[in-house]
């Protein structure tokens, strides 16, 4: 018999098409596809449409005994069916989320030289100085569109992982689709390998980054500008979101490079969104606007002061003067009470510095200070004790307490503990997710104040619009229209944001008026389209196998 003809296609064929995940859809090609494509015989002869191959995903995960375990199979899934992959993490968010990110990525990243299979994403040595932009091009997609970078310093709160923290990027990456339905064909995670100060990583036989200290001072600034000049020269029309970089370079890189180039750092910029809006939907449980609340943070690095600073410039669209915004934000941290006397503040504390006399005992600040919410980002586990919760519930009648530190190790009180010291009267968010709470005949449902609520979304809208700058203003909006979406029923039962099942829904209603804002304000780089709902629409990924030419 005479073989076919290899057909004329614009994609592989045969054994190379079912290794290529951006196309393959192993049992779900149809008889004719495997007739065309040469798979006959390379496949059982079942043909199985996309719920029967999800159901299968499902059980295979029963099957995994650690979250661990979990996020390595799912992983594995993304490598050979990218499609099914995402429609399994959109079919169920609530289940999925914390499996490919927080808190499971934490564990992850810890033993990510471990666990690898297959490398994802680009990885930027600084003994490649010079050839960066070459080294960009090596990436198959051309029109990357997204790209979240890390250097692996301050990777959640579990210090310095180095290139390991390449785990966070491809998290981060994948909640912009699941979460957002931006496509994943125009995302790129990338680590910069600067060296590591983890003594047991440079040890660890298989640990994959360079064996050496951290590479500091004008040798990295300058390794770092010309990252960020390569990206414009290969991928123009990409936003860079900076992630996990260690407070002495996090801040100074954003202030750096925000009105020069499309950038954003979501430890700064994307978890003070996620903070406003808890705060601001938590001011409606206790009876009062967000201008009516003081705040005291218990951490002073880039996240507390990042949240301050939006939680200041909404505090001056509601009506207060600049500096009676930033007298309602108080920073404590191991050295105690961030004010004006005290020597060493970095820029980013000193507006924040307020004159008092210095306070170096945290439940001491509270019963002076009388904040009506404290915001845990110290990294510091268990940091919120019982004196310091009930001293807060002694001074309020509802205190609001945000232990916002990942991973879970490291929130500073577990939900529980906030509302059995508390008496059930806290309005609780974290950072970390909890399980439901029962206090007697009551059930408290904590609520996650979830960085995931907001960076997809500002994405779909940058990618919508093609922006050319992020300001601090799309935050608060994207903020506002967040907690606009916690419906009384919900509020009733204490969470102050919607549930995690709904959030692509609640991502494109964000995103819509973060885009909004960008056309209005004349940032967008295309037309502003007649019908913004149907446009937005037009630009969302869904998980589908599509015919194959």
């Amino acid at each position: 018999m005479t073989a076919k003809p290899t057909p004329l296609t614009n994609h592989p064929t045969g054994v190379a098409l079912l290794r290529d995940p951006a196309l393959n859809r192993s049992t779900a090609f149809t008889e004719a596809e495997r007739e065309k494509f040469g798979l006959v015989g390379l496949l059982p002869d079942r043909v199985e449409d996309e719920e029967v191959r999800l159901q299968r995903v499902l059980v295979q995960l029963d099957y995994k005994p650690t979250d661990l375990e979990r996020y390595i199979f799912l992983s594995s899934l993304r490598d050979n069916d990218e499609t099914l992959y995402f429609k399994a993490l959109m079919s169920d968010p609530a289940r999925f989320l914390p499996l490919v990110y927080t808190p499971t990525v934490g564990e992850a990243c810890q033993k990510f030289d471990q666990i690898l299979r297959r490398p994802a994403g680009v990885y930027l040595s600084i003994t490649r100085k010079g050839q960066l932009r070459d080294l960009l091009r090596n990436w198959p997609h051309k029109d990357v569109r997204f790209i979240v970078v890390t250097d692996g310093e301050r990777i959640l709160g579990l210090g310095d992982l180095g290139i390991n923290g390449m785990g966070i990027p491809i998290g981060k990456l994948a909640l912009y689709t699941a979460c957002a339905g931006v496509p994943p064909k125009v995302t790129l995670p990338i680590t910069l390998d600067v060296g590591t100060n983890n003594e047991a990583l440079i040890k660890h036989p298989l640990y994959l980054g360079l064996r050496q200290p951290r590479i500091t001072g004008a040798e990295y600034d300058e390794f770092i500008d010309e990252f960020i000049m390569a990206v414009q020269d290969v991928f123009p029309r990409a936003c860079i979101q900076f992630e996990d970089f260690a407070l002495p370079h996090a801040a100074p890189i954003l202030a750096r490079y925000r009105d020069k180039v499309c950038c954003f750092n979501d430890d700064i910029q994307g978890t003070a969104a996620v903070a406003l809006a808890g705060l601001i939907a938590a001011s409606k449980i206790v009876d009062g606007a967000l201008k009516d609340q003081r705040f005291l943070f218990l951490g002073a690095g880039t996240a507390a002061t990042g949240i301050a600073a939006l939680l200041a410039k909404a505090l001056e669209q509601d009506g207060l003067s600049a500096a009676e915004a930033k007298r309602r934000c108080w920073l404590f941290d191991i050295g105690g009470l961030i004010q004006s006397k005290r020597e060493g503040l970095t820029l980013f504390q000193q507006p924040f510095a307020h004159e008092h006399a210095p306070l170096d005992n945290f439940t001491a600040a509270i019963e002076v200070l009388k904040p009506t919410a404290i915001i845990g980002v110290s990294g510091v586990g268990k940091a919120f004790d019982r004196t310091v919760i009930e001293t807060m519930a002694k001074l309020n009648e509802r205190p609001i307490i945000f232990p916002y530190s990942n991973p879970t190790s490291h929130s500073e009180c577990t939900a529980e503990e906030a509302y059995r010291w508390t008496d059930g009267r806290a309005v609780f968010a974290s950072g970390s997710p909890f399980q439901p709470v029962y206090l007697g005949d009551k059930t408290f449902l904590p609520s996650q104040g979830n960085n995931v609520y907001i960076f997809p979304a500002v994405g779909m809208a940058i990618y919508a619009t093609e922006a050319a700058r992020v300001t601090d203003e799309m935050f608060i909006v994207a903020a506002r229209a967040l907690a606009e979406q916690v419906t009384p029923a919900q509020i009733a039962t204490g969470l102050i944001y919607p549930p995690q099942s709904m959030i692509l829904d609640v991502s494109l209603n964000v995103a819509r008026a973060v885009a909004r804002y960008i056309f209005d304000h004349g940032l967008a780089g295309v037309p502003t389209p007649d019908d913004l709902a149907a446009y937005m629409a037009e630009k969302v990924y869904r998980p589908a196998y599509r015919p194959l030419a």
